[in-house]
């Protein structure tokens, strides 16, 4: 129940960022994209060329994560997940390794962004 609670926080959050600011699930750095597709099954962070080539999933795990933002350097990605039952905030280098939980609290924390 809890988590289908958390999905539905989550679809209302998103709905109403998307119509405030557009798409959320799409991030851009000067040759990479950053972006989250269900293709496999599961909403994962994925990366490619700003062509659209070399897709790759960054991400693997039975977890729902979304919001990948770019480091102002284009090295790191914040990006939220539920992969320890609510919403944290993570940072993972570019090829998804490195990935680390950097908020710990009980609460729902989402929108990680770099600042410049």
């Amino acid at each position: 129940m809890r988590k289908l609670l958390i999905w539905l926080v989550m679809l209302i959050i998103i709905i109403s960022l998307v119509s405030t600011f557009g798409s959320i699930g799409c991030r851009a750095t000067k040759n990479k994209i950053a972006f989250v597709s269900d293709r496999d099954g599961k909403w994962e962070i994925y990366i490619m060329n700003i062509d659209g080539s070399d897709q790759k999933r960054i991400t693997d795990n039975a977890s729902f994560e979304w919001g990948p933002h770019f480091s102002p350097d284009g090295s790191k990605i914040a990006f939220v997940s539920d992969r320890d039952d609510d919403l944290e905030i993570y940072i993972m280098n570019i090829d998804g390794s490195n990935q680390e939980r950097l908020t710990f609290n009980e609460s729902n924390d989402m929108i990680g962004s770099f600042s410049n």
